[in-house]
């Protein structure tokens, strides 16, 4: 049973989670070489998570692997969960390696490593810097005393307290019809020192579970708004999950464990 048959590997991990049912959840498929990208994308669509993520060995020698991800209906430029997940798949399968590397197309030579019984992930940090966007705003709903933007289409919205994010209800349809931007609402935590909810309607994603790209922004953001480089998030989705954010220069260290909750067979 092999990919030339159309049997492909197929796991499904929760991200960024103590537990199955939180988190984040990411399907991971090791592949033995490209398949079309209409088909990577049919099975992004079929699999309707957030990211699917494919993988296979570097050839260009760059890193261990090859990494790409696909939500139902894009593919996108950065995904730290589906990251984090596949690394564990690759790190639970051998034991004896303390790290993994990929190449992506957009975001670089990605590193994970294990971290007492999680693991930690380094993405490239993406420090926001403030920006109007009164129709982001206005869309989104409630009163918040700043926004931020980065290039990346990240938009960092910041509010005084953690239950006006949690009180959000945003205009989903409106907020997709601006396209694949992120829009990451965030205030001062309760039990953690920050709190979000990141939406992405125009990315195929109405409400994301557990964002890693998100904390890549959130990182230098709300390092600098601490006056510290290590600090605690968790990002209040239906299902939840906390992330130990850590800024090293130019990049954001992201902290967390995963669960695999199905190993299986996808046929082609």
């Amino acid at each position: 049973m092999t990919q030339e048959n159309g049997i492909l590997p197929y796991y499904h991990v929760d991200a960024f989670a103590e537990r199955p049912f939180t988190g984040n959840q990411a399907a991971v498929m090791p592949l033995e070489s490209w398949l079309d990208d209409a088909v990577l994308q049919a099975i992004g669509e079929e699999n309707n998570f957030a990211e699917t993520a494919f993988y296979l060995p570097d050839a260009t020698g760059e890193a261990d692997y090859e990494l790409r991800w696909f939500t139902p209906t894009i593919e996108i430029a950065l995904c730290g969960h589906a990251t984090l997940a596949s690394g564990h798949i690759i790190l639970s399968q051998q034991p004896e390696r303390e790290k993994v590397t990929f190449r992506t197309r957009k975001a670089g030579v990605l590193t994970m490593v294990r971290d007492g019984d999680g693991y930690a992930l380094e993405l490239p940090a993406y420090p926001p810097s403030p920006k109007e966007r009164p129709d982001i705003v206005a869309l989104l709903g409630g009163s918040p005393v700043e926004t931020q933007f980065h290039e990346g289409r990240y938009n960092v919205i910041r509010y005084a307290t953690a239950d006006e994010v949690l009180a959000l209800k945003p205009d989903l349809k409106a907020l997709g019809a601006l396209g694949n931007e992120q829009f990451i609402c965030t205030a001062p935590g309760t039990d953690t020192d920050a709190l979000s909810r990141v939406f992405v309607p125009g990315g195929g994603v109405d409400e994301d579970s557990v964002t890693g790209s998100a904390h890549a922004v959130l990182t230098p953001y709300w390092a600098k708004q601490l006056g510290r480089d290590s600090f605690t998030a968790y990002q209040a989705s239906g299902r939840g999950g906390y992330v130990d954010c850590r800024l090293d220069g130019e990049k954001a260290w992201l902290g967390g464990k995963c669960v695999t909750v199905v190993e299986g067979l996808f046929r082609l």
